[in-house]
């Protein structure tokens, strides 16, 4: 009987010490759940814990719940969270080389935008590792268009707009064409649509999906203005606590997803607008004397960008138009 009770011992010993070894983390994100960034996110979960053989466990919080999207980049700089994804573009103010993704027809394809992160991808590592942050990915969402209740055929026709804004860029655009830029975060834009707060603003098909802006406006103008990408990034120091092998694992599975990430996003642009017409909204593209009237303002936007970024900016620039 004492063997039997030393071995029941023993083995609840064995599966305290493997609970124990397991780690876990949990990464925030900003988009609801069933939105391509959030899926991957979850599928780069699933191969982390497979690949480690389970002795890494982390789980996705979608939709702002654990932190909000302005917030999740502190909280993975301080711990709060081990990682985390985030708009790079929301970082702006903190240092504008987050922002390139963002300059107005800069880079407007899948191939174009890609090519620039490549160009962006060694300066952000730099910025971020000096904080005790390690980059994992980043992915692109789709071109950014502008929604609204009518058809627009000049920025004169977005003066008085209530234009809701999510970063320095879309605020900028909002301040030059005469509209009132209200900050509101993808998390909030169903309601501040369906309560009137905002009527207008500048996103991919994929956040109109997200946030059935049918239900509140009615068009949608295709300028491709530029593509926004989101970021995974962990803490240095809990990345360090891992063994090799398992630091290998999500390695592997990041490159896995950034490379899923962009194949996705390429075919839900197609996707998400489909989606949009099929729900009666009207999908068009802006006609010459529009497009050139955004051209322009996006000339002064990178001018400034190059000054406020100094030698990195002109680095990633040179290196893109390569």
């Amino acid at each position: 009987m004492k063997i039997v009770r030393a071995l029941a011992v023993a083995l609840l010993a064995g599966f305290a010490l493997g609970a124990s070894a397991q780690t876990k983390w949990d990464l925030p994100a900003g988009y609801p759940a069933g939105n391509p960034h959030t899926q991957n996110l979850n599928q780069f979960a699933a191969d982390v814990a497979k690949a480690s053989g389970g002795k890494l466990a982390i789980t996705v919080h979608p939709g702002g719940a654990l932190f909000k999207a302005p917030e999740i980049k502190r909280a993975v700089q301080t711990g709060q969270a081990q990682i985390g994804e985030v708009l790079m573009s929301l970082l702006d103010n903190e240092n504008p080389i987050f922002g390139v993704d963002s300059l107005p027809f800069v880079a407007t394809g899948f191939d174009a935008a890609y090519k620039l992160w490549q160009a962006q991808r060694p300066v952000v590592d730099k910025i971020l590792a000096a904080q005790g942050i390690k980059l994992l990915y980043a992915v692109a969402w789709p071109p950014q268009g502008i929604y609204s209740k009518k058809q627009l055929n000049s920025t004169a026709d977005m003066k008085g707009l209530k234009w809701r804004a999510y970063n320095p860029a879309t605020t900028r655009i909002a301040q030059a064409v005469g509209a009132q830029p209200l900050t509101i975060q993808a998390a909030e834009l169903s309601q501040a649509l369906a309560t009137g707060v905002a009527d207008s603003f500048m996103s991919s098909g994929a956040t109109g999906v997200d946030s059935k802006v049918w239900e509140s406006l009615s068009h949608f103008a295709a300028v491709d203005a530029w593509l926004p990408k989101n970021m995974v990034m962990v803490n240095q120091k809990e990345f360090d606590k891992l063994d090799k092998a398992t630091q290998d694992a999500v390695l592997a599975a990041a490159r896995d997803a950034e490379e899923r990430g962009w194949k996705r996003m390429r075919d839900y642009t197609i996707e998400s607008l489909n989606t949009l017409r099929a729900n009666k909204m009207t999908v068009y593209e802006p006609n010459p004397q529009f497009k050139a009237e955004l051209t322009k303002i996006g000339e002064p936007m990178l001018e400034d960008w190059l000054k406020k970024t100094g030698a990195d900016g002109q680095a990633i620039i040179n290196s893109y138009r390569k």
